[in-house]
């Protein structure tokens, strides 16, 4: 069995002044009455204070008084009573022409011996420059995100322009292949000035995604669907909310599927409806595009993928999903699912 001493008072207040003196941080020693023991030469020097004017006198008045702070006073009196520790306590110290410091304070009380002396320790650490450093971080931040949003709006805007551009050219040309491919631009640019109008209403740099999938199909049907009692998009989308970089590219992948169903799966002023539906299960995730159309085409005449079903599985790849093409029965219904706990098919297994 260990039996511990306790040090002799004088013992235990020399072993404090020995730490406080051989102490880099700001340190002060107090006794009951709140009057200086002792304070590091850190401490005298980080606020100017002649270490022989402090010595014996009340905290509250060393330094013409800058230290007389009714709040810490009595919180430092509780923490002599034993009734509370100081921990973090945040204070200006303002001194007469010299700049305000914001100090954070701890004190408690220590009990070295049983001879009923009260002695108080107290740490002082200057977090001015910490606290500028983080306003100026914040403010970039906000200027950051200000000219973010500005950007995105101009983006939006300029391909408004353009879109109104390429439909104007599209009534203008003589040549049905060239009217086709600058309506099918016309679409894509409408589709994408979508996305960056959904982008930056998101505040937190995330999307709700039915909401964005709602503005993205509506615009989608305003620039391809001539009437609306003809042919309707319906979206299916539950709560998620996901980085605006996926919901980029699943934007893309919605868009690319329903330009491709208007485009093929409705000829001769066929009626049909085109769904979009989205669900999650804890990480894995399924988009699917359907429509009620003519179906999947046979390709028999040897014709290569456009450029839609590239875009699409550029994209899939990079959200890591696969690609699923199924006769809806009536038309067609193309998935993209992504599996968090997929084995990539294209990595040699580990012996």
């Amino acid at each position: 069995m260990t039996i511990v001493t306790p040090l002799h008072p004088e013992a235990s207040l020399s072993l404090a002044l020995a730490v406080i003196a051989s102490s880099s941080a700001p340190i002060v020693l107090l006794d009951g009455n709140l009057s200086v023991i002792a304070a590091s030469v850190s401490f005298c020097d980080a606020f100017l204070i002649a270490p022989e004017a402090a010595v014996a006198r009340p905290f509250a008045q060393i330094g013409d008084g800058a230290w007389n702070v009714p709040q810490l006073s009595v919180l430092l009196e509780a923490t002599a009573a034993g009734m509370a520790d100081v921990h973090g306590y945040e204070m200006d110290l303002k001194r007469p022409g010299q700049g305000t410091r914001r100090l954070v304070l701890s004190a408690q009380k220590l009990d070295y011996t049983d001879s009923g002396a009260v002695r108080l320790l107290l740490t002082v650490a200057d977090v001015t420059d910490a606290r500028i450093a983080e306003k100026v971080k914040d403010d970039l931040l906000r200027d950051k995100a200000n000219l973010l949003q500005e950007v995105q709006h101009r983006v939006a805007n300029s391909l408004q322009i353009i879109a109104s551009i390429l439909m104007q050219s599209a009534r203008k040309v003589q040549s049905e292949e060239t009217r086709t491919q600058l309506k099918s631009a016309h679409s894509r640019v409408m589709s994408v000035a979508a996305v960056q109008q959904q982008l930056s209403a998101s505040s937190a740099g995330d999307v709700e995604l039915r909401s964005y999938f709602e503005q993205l199909c509506k615009s989608l049907g305003a620039s391809m669907i001539y009437d609306p009692d003809q042919l309707s998009i319906v979206v299916n989308v539950d709560k998620t909310v996901t980085h605006a970089n996926i919901s980029v590219s699943l934007g893309l992948v919605v868009t690319e599927l329903v330009i491709n169903a208007l485009k093929h799966a409705f000829p001769d002023q066929r009626k049909g409806k085109i769904t979009v539906d989205y669900h999650t299960e804890g990480k894995d995730w399924t988009l699917a595009v359907s429509d009620d159309g003519v179906g999947m085409a046979t390709h028999a005449d040897g014709a290569k993928p456009g450029l839609g079903t590239g875009i699409v599985e550029a994209l899939s790849n990079q959200l890591e999903a696969d690609i699923t093409v199924a006769d809806a029965n009536p038309g067609t219904k193309v998935s993209i699912s992504h599996r968090d706990d997929a084995i990539p098919t294209d990595k040699p297994e580990a012996a």
